[in-house]
């Protein structure tokens, strides 16, 4: 994946600032669309990615689940739908959860977000921040809803410190799996629209098999103090991408609403909160980064919520590229890119939600 190089500047001392203007403001070549992310229906806005990485049930590795937002009237936080679509553009439905049939408590029901995993022993995890007429005055806490490799909902994680799941991130090492979610609903109605810190990352540490459910053995706040508030065109702004480095014992934050990337080191085993994280990158090309991943090379992939931008950061600060995914839409790309995954020797990819694809970035 070439484009994900570095790009070599020659005084180190250059400045972030500087070094962004020499990238080209062009949309990137390459960009191709797999399919539409429209299930039988309706569902729209297209958040959560994740691939899949073993073959059970009825997932296919290599594959790639979607989560859809919003339902067919496009009301954010109404939408139940999670679809599986295949590199060559087969697309089908992996579920579609119904709120009154939940074996578990989920408060105010389904919205499915950009909080998505599926995990190596076929277990697929999802967030719910729902609402009841798509905005930020019926919002409520949703929950992570536990899914088995035939789509259906087995179980709920709910609480107090899982309260407007947003987006996820997994260290799955089999039997072992931690799950780190990113929280945006601690006082925000109440902020009405005005900014509030109460932005959290929860950090759960699940048992798993093949053939027993995920247990819940810990829930940890190990991040705290994320400003988020709620926003009329896009529900609610917080704390969103999230993504591990491999085993660096490093987990990164899009921290949206301070145009900035965060680090909270020693995520796995920490006790205690780490705050906002320590900045990696702020300002400079960063523009209300949603999504986030981590490249095969090792640098962090950013996607920004306001022009349709990703940006790739070196793991000490250093924006390197920036490429345009998505022009569409006044301003072009605003609130357009969630989820992006990258694969080894297929290249990035990504959903947009103004154009309701998955697609494809080599």
């Amino acid at each position: 994946m070439k484009r994900f190089d570095k790009v070599k500047i020659g005084v180190a001392a250059m400045t972030i600032v500087v070094a962004c203007s020499l990238f080209a403001n062009a949309q990137a070549p390459g960009i191709s669309v797999i399919a539409s992310t429209i299930p039988t229906n309706g569902d729209l806005n297209p958040y959560g990615i994740a691939v899949v990485p073993t073959s059970t049930g009825s997932l296919v590795k290599g594959n790639i689940l979607v989560s859809n937002f919003n339902n067919s009237s496009n009301l954010q936080g109404t939408g139940t739908t999670i679809v599986q679509i295949s590199p060559g553009g087969d697309v089908s439905l992996f579920a579609q959860i119904n709120a009154a049939s939940l074996p578990g408590p989920c408060p105010g029901g389904v919205g499915l977000t950009t909080a998505l995993a599926v995990l190596r022993t076929g277990w697929v995890i999802v967030g719910s921040l729902p609402t009841t007429d798509g905005t930020s005055a019926t919002v409520q806490a949703g929950c992570l809803l536990v899914l088995n490799s035939s789509g259906n909902v087995v179980e709920t994680f709910w609480g107090s410190l899982i309260n407007g799941p947003w987006d996820m991130a997994s260290l799955d090492q089999g039997g072992s799996v931690n799950v780190f979610v990113t929280n945006v609903l601690n006082g925000t109605q109440a902020g009405g629209g005005k900014i509030v810190h109460g932005g959290t990352v929860v950090r759960l540490a699940l048992s798993v098999t093949a053939k027993t459910m995920p247990s819940l053995l810990s829930m940890t706040v190990i991040g705290s103090g994320f400003a988020e508030r709620t926003d009329p065109a896009a529900l609610v702004i917080g704390p969103t991408g999230l993504g591990i480095r491999g085993n660096s014992q490093m987990l990164y934050v899009d921290d949206s609403l301070n145009n900035r990337i965060a680090a909270i080191p020693n995520p796995v085993f920490r006790t205690t909160s780490a705050g906002t994280g320590a900045t990696v990158s702020q300002g400079g090309s960063l523009n209300d980064p949603l999504g986030l991943t981590i490249s095969p090379g090792g640098d962090i992939l950013t996607a920004n919520g306001n022009n349709g931008y990703m940006v790739t950061t070196t793991p000490d600060g250093n924006q390197i590229s920036k490429q345009l995914l998505d022009s569409s839409g006044s301003p072009p790309g605003a609130g357009a890119l969630f989820g992006l995954v990258p694969v080894a020797g297929q290249g990035l990819y990504y959903v947009d939600d103004a154009t309701n694809t998955l697609n494809l970035f080599d």
